[in-house]
């Protein structure tokens, strides 16, 4: 009991965005869903082995629990009190190993997913891993807006169908995430700068942030943005994003790591913050996140 108390107050820590900077080369070995998945599973455990306790010591019991273990007093209802414990073992290890289970169901696919490209065999959907910081996010497409703000002339917002009306493009990048996986997707959507080209730029913005649905966020150079062909997707392997992969857009942040790679965007901001940090890169990694650079902060 001891063990799965420590184990679920040293995961839950973990998970507390005040502590994160504390446990930052954690996340190199163990991605956040896991230490979501350990700290949840631990508590179900704990929570388990507190009912067992009590049954055992009979102390903290609902009356008619307590009246029921006074009928299963003496020697010979001893293998009875060993089958109930025994029982509610069993029903927690299946009530967590549905919940592991449940975790790890991969995506179900609608269509049929493109695996080969020109020539180039590509990653798949469930190749991803799930260390979003809170769980997919699920956003309805008709209510949809994608607001454009900061130091532009006029604020600007667009509907999912606005954003699809603009010229698409398709593009084989490789996704690399700092936990050490890699996975190769066609990407199709619209530039990034499409957006931006009839906004007049004030010319203090040197910065462009994105933002996201569960409060994520992460930035870039302007210049970065602007020079290079940076995509917001919205299909992958020819399918349209689904949730866990970030709909309605994902952000192709090409030459950089993973954490880079914003979905579920819903607001980009110009400013002229130059320090601006995102999500991880406050908890110490590195704020250019360039893949031939260093990960963390120096």
């Amino acid at each position: 009991m001891l063990i799965a108390f420590l184990v679920s107050l040293t995961t839950g820590i973990i998970k507390f965005p005040e502590f994160q900077h504390f446990f930052i080369s954690v996340y190199n070995y163990v991605s956040v869903s896991r230490i979501s998945l350990v700290h949840d599973f631990s508590g179900l455990v704990l929570i388990g082995l507190i009912i067992i306790h009590m049954i055992i010591k009979r102390k903290g019991l609902f009356p008619w629990m307590a009246d029921i273990l006074r009928k299963l007093r003496g020697p010979k209802n001893g293998k009875i009190k060993i089958s109930v414990i025994l029982g509610l073992s069993a029903i927690i290890v299946i009530a967590g190993l549905m919940f592991y289970s449940s975790k790890n169901r991969p995506v179900t696919l609608t269509t049929v997913e493109i695996t080969n490209y020109r020539g180039e065999k590509l990653g798949s959907i469930n190749d991803f891993r799930e260390n979003s910081i809170k769980g997919p996010q699920y956003i309805n497409k008709n209510t949809y807006s994608l607001q454009i703000t900061g130091l532009i002339s006029k604020p600007a917002a667009y509907t999912y169908n606005d954003i699809l009306k603009l010229t698409h493009y398709q593009k084989i990048v490789t996704i690399n995430c700092v936990e050490g996986w890699s996975v190769k997707v066609l990407w199709e959507g619209i530039l990034v700068k499409d957006l931006l080209k009839n906004l007049t730029i004030k010319p203090e913005a040197k910065t462009v942030i994105f933002y996201a649905v569960d409060g994520y966020s992460t930035s870039f150079p302007l210049d970065y943005i602007l020079t290079n062909n940076i995509m917001m997707a919205y299909k992958m392997n020819g399918l349209v994003l689904p949730p866990e992969r970030g709909f309605p857009f994902q952000l192709v942040a090409e030459q950089k790591w993973g954490y880079k790679w914003i979905k579920w965007i819903t607001k980009i901001e110009l400013s002229s913050d130059t320090n601006y940090k995102g999500f991880w890169e406050s908890r110490g990694y590195n704020n250019n996140g360039d893949l031939n650079g260093s990960k963390f902060s120096q």
